[in-house]
């Protein structure tokens, strides 16, 4: 003999009224005849679409589902009829005021009493939630397509004046130049000239290759990347007085990138010269060490500092400034936190206003 649950009753064995967990479960509970109608809901189920009881009952359930999930909600039923269950199914149903919200159903046949037992969760704020991180990716890819696009054809541009000043250094007659100082400095505007039309034609490849900027890694000595930028910067060390200690003796070789490793040093670099303080000469310290098996590499300045308790996380943010200088554009430490972190490492910054800054750079183990 068959018995059919009844859930006016309660329990004489255990005491607990089941009819009370039916009606005040946050979740939409269901029973369905194989006919598509409603048999029995709970109040969720109202509050929800908002449609009273009667009017729940009287349509076929397929009549509340979104136009374009009904056929795929039909075939789903169907398969319920035919004793498969339906578990962790997504539609979309129309409330009485026109909204959409989005159910996820597990159900469950009976097929000697033609019944589906069905519970439903309301996932509408995960949907939305789903909706805007895709539209963000979207617009994300957008922005970097069209950064890389910019990149591109400014590096490009910017080839043809470096190579008409490379040609004027070319005709100019040096034997007629009698005074030392002169001919160091139009020695050091050439070279200057050279590392930048190099940079730029590095930059014009990398774009070229296939998806955008191909990130190749290396085995680099971090004193020749240092050397190579201080090199570029002769002038500007050289005018500040600037005191540069170095010591890669602990870590002499890092797995980075070239180009993102000279990026890194020469922000760092003119930045502690930009920002140094007034009062003295830009003192810097750079040196490695290796820190529970991590590579790092330890910058400090005695420059002008952060009061991180208000820049906070925004300090590597784009186009942030700090310290109102004319030529700042907020885009030198921005640039240093994406080299580091776009290939698994990390970068963490100690500063106090007037007390200088220590960068702490962690590279991918």
């Amino acid at each position: 003999m068959r018995t059919v649950f009844n859930p006016h009753n309660v329990n004489s064995d255990t005491g607990f009224n089941f009819e009370l967990f039916f009606e005040i479960s946050p979740d939409l509970l269901c029973i369905a005849g194989y006919d598509g109608y409603f048999k029995r809901i709970n109040p969720t189920v109202s509050k929800v679409l908002g449609y009273t009881m009667e009017e729940l009952f009287s349509r076929p359930i397929n009549d509340f589902v979104y136009v374009d999930d009904q056929q795929v909600t039909s075939k789903s039923r169907e398969n319920l009829t035919h004793s498969i269950p339906l578990l962790n199914f997504e539609n979309r149903y129309v409330t009485k005021s026109g909204e959409i919200v989005w159910l996820s159903w597990t159900s469950m046949p009976v097929d000697a009493d033609k019944l589906v037992f069905a519970i439903a969760k309301n996932i509408t704020h995960k949907k939305k939630l789903e909706e805007d991180r895709i539209a963000f990716i979207a617009n994300l890819t957008n922005v970097n397509n069209d950064l890389k696009q910019l990149n591109y054809t400014t590096s490009h541009d910017l080839r043809s004046p470096v190579s008409n000043l490379l040609s004027v250094f070319s005709l100019l007659d040096v034997s007629k130049i009698q005074d030392e100082e002169t001919l160091e400095f139009i020695d050091m505007l050439k070279q200057a000239t050279e590392n930048l039309q190099d940079t730029l034609n590095n930059y014009v490849d990398a774009l070229s290759g296939k998806g955008g900027l191909n990130v190749e890694i290396g085995d680099l000595d971090m004193e020749e990347s240092l050397n190579s930028v201080l090199h570029s910067l002769s002038s500007l060390v050289k005018n500040s007085q600037a005191i540069i200690t170095a010591d890669f003796s602990e870590v002499k070789t890092v797995k980075f990138n070239k180009a993102y490793l000279e990026s890194i040093f020469l922000n760092l670099l003119t930045n502690s010269i930009k920002y140094a303080n007034p009062d003295s000469i830009p003192t810097i310290s750079i040196y490695s060490r290796k820190a529970n098996g991590i590579d790092q590499l330890i910058f400090t300045d005695s420059g002008l500092g952060f009061d991180m308790d208000k820049v906070k996380d925004k300090v590597f943010g784009f186009n942030q400034r700090f310290h109102g200088s004319a030529d700042s554009k907020g885009i030198g430490l921005y640039l240093v936190y994406n080299h580091i972190t776009s290939l698994g490492g990390n970068i963490v910054i100690d500063s106090k206003p007037n007390k200088g800054t220590t960068f702490t750079i962690s590279f991918k183990p």
